[in-house]
């Protein structure tokens, strides 16, 4: 097995972790850190917190972000799809409007039976 292949992939993950990690690290050691009860003490909208934390969503909240998930992984996957278009030919082209059809459709089903309406 030739592990030169994945070298890439691996200077990838480790650049966009130090990229995602490092500033966090660095404004850490080199940040103040004065803490005093006001900056320690909850802060929600400029007064004191009140109510329970732990409320109650509705329904339509959860669907919209599962709608979002789905559809943003399915247009997220069309990307590459679209940049070896020319290696894939015609079938490649046919399958890739098959799934753009299939998630169309999708579209407007959900459209219709209102599940994008947020009241």
């Amino acid at each position: 097995m030739n592990l030169d292949q994945y070298l890439p992939v691996f200077l990838f993950i480790l650049i966009g972790l130090s990229v995602g990690v490092m500033p966090q690290i660095i404004g850490f050691i080199l940040g103040p850190n004065r803490p005093d009860p006001a900056k320690n003490s909850p802060y929600e909208c400029g007064f004191e917190a009140f109510g329970d934390a732990r409320m109650q969503f509705d329904v339509r909240y959860y669907l919209i972000a599962i709608l979002f998930i789905l559809f943003d992984l399915e247009t997220a996957l069309l990307f590459p799809w679209a940049a070896t278009l020319k290696d894939l030919g015609l079938y490649g082209f046919l399958v890739g409007l098959e799934i753009v059809t299939i998630l169309t459709i999708g579209f407007v089903y959900m459209w219709i039976k209102g599940a994008l309406d947020w009241e």
